[in-house]
């Protein structure tokens, strides 16, 4: 799930750097982005 919102982040950060909209969002966009990836890596998979 997390990862899911990751990948979503990134893409809508790749659409705006190309169109140029929203430069500083843009990058807060990002930083979120790999934040929720990290989370998702460092907690790892729960066990049944």
């Amino acid at each position: 799930m997390l990862l899911t919102i990751a990948a979503i982040l990134v893409v809508l950060w790749l659409l705006g750097l190309v169109a140029h909209v929203g430069a500083g969002l843009i990058h807060i966009v990002l930083v979120v982005a790999i934040i929720i990836a990290a989370i998702h890596f460092l907690r790892g998979r729960k066990r049944v």
